[in-house]
């Protein structure tokens, strides 16, 4: 099935600036894709305009091979975007957490259930009952994560979801992400960050300074071509820069460890 089929999609700012510029993007259920550019590519609009929370000047999305209103679908769909604070609007981070599936009338303990299982996986159980304006970058980021994961969507959409965050909770969300994806969750990310790629998706869409589509394949593919992201503004990973000419390339130090070992 797929999960998200966009065609023809354009968009431009109230100033007139062309941000989208005829973009078609198809998103498979279960796929692991990112979004892949320069900051001013139009990557978040790109994500708003995916998740139904901007409509198009030109263009349609269409939702589970079924219907282009992304509001009727809005219990399958999560949206996370590059500002956690619009994803938190509650007086404490418990109402946040609690008002997803809520509104979707499920059983009290249930939501409870949801709420604590993500609370605790995030490391959240401690701010619960803080106000979220109270919080820290990072753990508004953390906060608006746990708030999007608490409907159990079909398809997860992040903006630079790893944004502000340290070292700790960085690989606490690559490790849960992973785990959405091990269980079907479609992940579309979006970030200019190719070190982050290779974490979370088998396939990229990759965008030029202009925010057109400069290419798009398997991860593998696109980040080892130096002169393919040289020409958006984009360089290769780090321990891909350090193993080109030698063989196989690795993505991640994880890659790269296991091939120093076995050599």
């Amino acid at each position: 099935m797929t999960a998200i089929e966009a065609m023809g999609l354009r968009y431009r700012y109230p100033d007139g600036t062309l941000a989208v510029d005829g973009v078609d993007i198809t998103v498979e259920s279960g796929e692991r894709l990112a979004l892949l550019g320069p900051n001013g590519a139009g990557k978040s609009t790109l994500l708003q305009l995916l998740g139904g929370l901007v409509e198009p000047d030109d263009g349609t999305v269409r939702y589970f091979d079924e219907t282009t209103d992304a509001d009727s679908v809005r219990d399958r769909l999560s949206v996370l975007t590059q500002h956690p604070a619009d994803y938190l609007f509650n007086p404490t981070v418990e109402e946040d957490l609690r008002y997803g599936p809520t509104q979707q009338d499920r059983p009290e303990q249930e939501v409870d259930r949801l709420v604590d299982r993500v609370a605790d996986r995030l490391d959240l159980t401690a701010l619960r009952s803080k106000p979220p304006f109270r919080l820290s970058g990072g753990q508004q980021r953390r906060a608006a994560l746990a708030s999007a994961l608490t409907v159990e969507p079909d398809v997860l959409l992040l903006d630079e979801p790893v944004s502000n965050v340290d070292a700790a909770n960085r690989a606490a969300i690559l490790d849960l992400l992973a785990d959405l994806s091990d269980r079907g969750v479609t992940l579309v990310t979006s970030t200019p960050d190719t070190e982050l790629v290779p974490h979370v998706a088998d396939r990229v869409v990759l965008f030029d300074a202009d925010g057109t589509v400069a290419d798009t394949g398997p991860t593998r593919e696109i980040l080892t071509d130096a002169g393919l992201l040289a020409d958006c503004d984009l360089q290769p990973p780090q321990v891909v820069r350090l193993f080109d000419g030698r063989g196989e390339i690795p993505l991640t130090v994880e890659e790269a460890q296991r091939r120093l070992d076995t050599e």
